[in-house]
């Protein structure tokens, strides 16, 4: 079951695996230090340890349906 505390990286690669750049997340990260870190307005491609769109929006989507909030709220913070 994914939740607040499973590891984004994991969850990435495992439901990503064609895509090679999700290996290069950091691997300490959870989706509750995610929802903190956009909380705070930290920088989310530095946080996540990738510059890429697809996977932040990728990661945003999973977010949302675990925080049960509209996406637009984790887009907008």
């Amino acid at each position: 079951m994914i939740n607040e505390y499973s590891k984004i990286k994991k969850w990435y690669t495992k439901n990503y695996q064609s895509d090679n750049i999700g290996k290069n997340i950091k691997s300490n990260i959870t989706f509750c230090d995610l929802f903190i870190a956009l909380e705070i307005h930290k920088d989310i491609y530095k946080f996540l340890g990738v510059n890429d769109s697809i996977i932040r929006e990728n990661i945003f989507v999973k977010l949302a349906s675990i925080m049960k909030v509209n996406y637009n709220y984790i887009y907008n913070q």
